[in-house]
């Protein structure tokens, strides 16, 4: 195993101490580096002090994992001979199990919508399900996050440079024909080009998140810059949607709580722009999202549903839509 291949293992596995994820998705990455009740072992590990979020404090910089040549007891052998897949990922890819059975309909003009899978929050929501520095982080009850352009903080100010993207998602009922469910709110979040989140990598700012309210036809729109990428993840976008807006700002009873993949083309473009130079290495790593940590367990009707349809350039700024099937 050489030092890349150790530390792009050394990250994946610290991410998983950081995220909040279920048992049949954890029994799923034990079987992929062979050690299922050591990796359990780490997702239910106690919080250092000073840390309220899932499976203790974010590396020193953020995403990277330790200084070359620092890899503590992940040294070579520790893992066992041929247990580094192609590209240093534990095993090869993850199993395809999907997260629930997947339910598909027709609308009335013939577009088909697909149930999105219930996905992992991550470490970093805002939502009062975790918090960072002693206290409990929790945007939904401010004032200001319901606003469509999200670049900036959520007092003004601060906007964050990067790749214009705006965001159009139609959220609709699985059960009724993909009848839109007018009404639901959407919570929205993601990382800057540094692969950081605001609140909790840069405590003092309050970015890229948002709230919006779906009109008569199931829409929510969001300004926002294309996420960058940080090792172990496929750039993504998180959401929660709530059957209103009043259910929302209370912070309880989320109907989904899920994520959208950015298509890897709109990640080489944007990835070339100044502002994403921290997000070339791990995307060399991270750009197969059949071998992510989160979209990785999706069948591939699921996935295309669960990954956002793209279209314009780097330079003039994109366009991404997604259908989000729900059971309303």
């Amino acid at each position: 195993m050489d030092r890349q291949e150790r530390e792009g293992l050394h990250a994946d596995l610290t991410r998983i101490e950081r995220m909040n994820i279920d048992r049949r998705r954890m029994l799923s990455l034990g079987a992929m580096v062979g050690i299922g009740g050591g990796v359990a072992a780490l997702a239910g590990c106690a919080s250092p002090a000073g840390w309220d979020g899932p499976g203790g404090p974010p590396p020193p910089d953020g995403r990277f994992g330790p200084p070359p040549g620092d890899l503590g007891s992940m040294g070579p052998g520790s893992m066992g001979p041929g247990s580094i897949g192609p590209g240093g990922h534990p095993g090869g890819p993850p199993p395809h199990m999907d997260n629930g059975p997947v339910v598909t309909a027709t609308a009335p003009d013939g577009n088909r919508c697909v149930s999105f899978a219930p996905e992992t929050q991550g470490p970093y929501p805002a939502d009062g399900s975790n918090g960072a520095r002693g206290a409990i982080s929790n945007v939904l009850g401010q004032s200001g996050l319901r606003r469509q352009d999200i670049r900036g903080d959520i007092g003004g100010g601060h906007d964050v440079a990067g790749v214009p993207l705006e965001l159009t998602l139609r959220l609709v009922d699985v059960n009724t024909g993909c009848a839109p469910l007018a009404g639901y709110a959407v919570y929205l979040w993601h990382c800057d080009p540094a692969g950081q989140y605001s609140l909790y990598d840069q405590p003092e700012r309050s970015w890229l998140r948002g709230l919006q309210v779906a009109d008569a036809d199931g829409l929510v729109r969001f300004s926002t810059i294309v996420p960058g990428c940080y090792m172990g993840r496929f750039p993504h976008i998180h959401f929660e949607a709530f059957a209103s807006l009043d259910v929302a700002t209370a912070g309880k009873f989320a109907r989904l709580t899920s994520q959208l993949a950015v298509p890897a083309d709109a990640c080489d473009a944007a990835y070339r722009q100044p502002a994403y130079t921290r997000s070339v290495r791990p995307w060399a790593q991270s750009r197969d999202i059949a071998r992510d940590m989160v979209f990785g367990d999706n069948g591939a009707e699921r996935l295309k549903a669960m990954t956002l349809e793209v279209t314009g350039s780097a330079r003039e700024g994109f366009k991404g839509r997604a259908l989000i099937g729900l059971p309303g």
